[in-house]
């Protein structure tokens, strides 16, 4: 496992169990030890061979991130059984909320002044599991798988051996094993896409709980603003209410006002009119009260 200062890497070595035309995948687990995001990038020497998921992601403060590195079926066997290929992680502290889909080249250039942290993984091959020795048809129940010694001291092994090869040799055993290929396949498959699954809900619900610890300890709460938006909305209406009395109240005392003087003048010209005539006081105030009226 290595101890970086931003991520945990176990392990080191890549192991794949090596076959021929077959597709291979192991695993890595990213630590993060920090209480800050950590973004990271898997790089490798010879990227058509290898399938990374995610090769770029960001791990949460305290929290895990699974990798699967899958190799593609080979057609040939290396010399020795021994790879030269090698893989690069490299791992920078981001801001608070950043997602997988924002992480950019320039966040892991160190010419640009940002300090990464760098791994360095190798390949291993090693040796696929050998599956258990056949038991011959007419071996007793009890007895053991390994082969018995005769009295003369020799092994009767090669019997187990023509017995095993003979088994191998049956088409029913082969197609067993063709489905079993095939079975082990898919659920390779299976587990990798769940683990991908895994690391993207949980890095959800942490930023979901992030985002819900922030709104509690310093926003605002719903039924403060609905209070506020109702009171609001009496304020304007008991506002609108008084300034429409206010202006029906000007509305009639102005028209008091105007029929008033409508009145003064109607007088002031039958006064007129008397004073021109000179008629008898009598009529000009029986005039006047016909017009007041």
């Amino acid at each position: 496992m290595s101890t970086g200062d931003l991520l945990s890497i176990d392990p080191l070595e890549l192991k794949f169990p090596f076959e021929l035309k077959k597709q291979i995948s192991c695993s890595l687990q990213l630590s993060n030890k920090t209480d800050s995001y950590v973004a990271f990038k898997v790089k490798t020497t010879n990227p058509k061979k290898y399938c990374v998921r995610p090769n770029t992601g960001v791990v949460l403060p305290r929290s895990t991130c699974d990798v699967i590195v899958t190799m593609q079926a080979q057609k040939e066997a290396p010399a020795d059984m021994q790879c030269k290929d090698k893989f690069l992680l490299q791992s920078v502290k981001v801001n608070d909320g950043v997602a997988a889909k924002d992480i950019n080249a320039e966040m892991f250039n160190k010419e640009a002044g940002h300090i990464v942290e760098e791994c360095k993984l190798r390949v291993v091959y090693v040796s696929p599991p050998q599956p258990p020795s056949p038991v011959a048809e007419g071996s007793e129940e009890g007895s053991s798988p390994r082969g018995s010694v005769t009295e003369n001291g020799n092994s009767n092994g090669a019997e187990f051996s023509n017995a095993a090869r003979a088994l191998a040799d049956r088409p029913e055993f082969q197609e067993k094993s063709l489905e079993a290929k095939a079975l082990i396949s898919r659920l390779t498959e299976e587990k990798n896409n769940a683990v991908q699954q895994n690391n993207k809900l949980r890095q959800e619900l942490e930023l979901l709980r992030r985002e819900s610890s922030k709104s509690s300890s310093g926003g605002i709460s719903i039924m403060f603003v609905i209070f506020i938006g109702l009171l609001g909305i009496i304020l304007g209406y008991l506002m609108k209410r008084t300034v429409m009395a206010l202006l029906r109240k000007t509305l009639m005392e102005h028209q008091a006002d105007k029929d008033s003087l409508y009145l003064e003048r109607n007088l002031m010209k039958v006064s007129l009119v008397c004073l021109q005539d000179s008629p008898s006081p009598e009529a000009c105030s029986s005039s006047s009260s016909i017009i007041s009226t």
